[in-house]
């Protein structure tokens, strides 16, 4: 950490701390979150579905006879957290996939894009069919 760094967080009473022997968490791994069961798909965004947006997504899960209810949404920095064993389908929206999934994978703009824009619905649609 850079010495200005050091004094904004002296200068905010912000303790800081230094690991003496970082080499001892070496190899050391957090415990993966576990979806819930009735998670079917997990949409990863940095857009979260709301209002009309929220619609069009409940609309694409029902084209893959889906409620909403077993649908969950995690913004992309948070997805090294979760176990990604248990949902059927993983939706990258607006991000890129770097992990290794064995679910059924899909690969999209943002929402917000799709909604309203034939091309990029049917490309969609075109995925998700590639599974059936």
């Amino acid at each position: 950490m850079s010495q200005i760094h050091a004094q904004y967080l002296q200068e905010m009473g912000i303790t800081q701390w230094e690991l003496s022997h970082p080499e001892r968490l070496a190899g050391y791994q957090t415990e993966l979150v576990k979806l819930p069961e009735t998670c079917q798909l997990l949409l990863v965004s940095p857009e979260k579905p709301q209002g009309a947006l929220a619609e069009m997504f409940e609309r694409v899960l029902k084209s893959i006879k889906l409620e909403l209810s077993q649908a969950q949404y995690v913004h992309p920095s948070e997805l090294s957290h979760f176990d990604l064993s248990s949902p059927q389908w993983v939706w990258f929206a607006g991000c890129e996939s770097d992990t290794d999934i064995t679910a059924k994978m899909l690969q999209s703009p943002l929402l917000s894009q799709i909604d309203g824009n034939n091309q990029q619905r049917r490309a969609l649609w075109q995925q998700i069919c590639s599974y059936e």
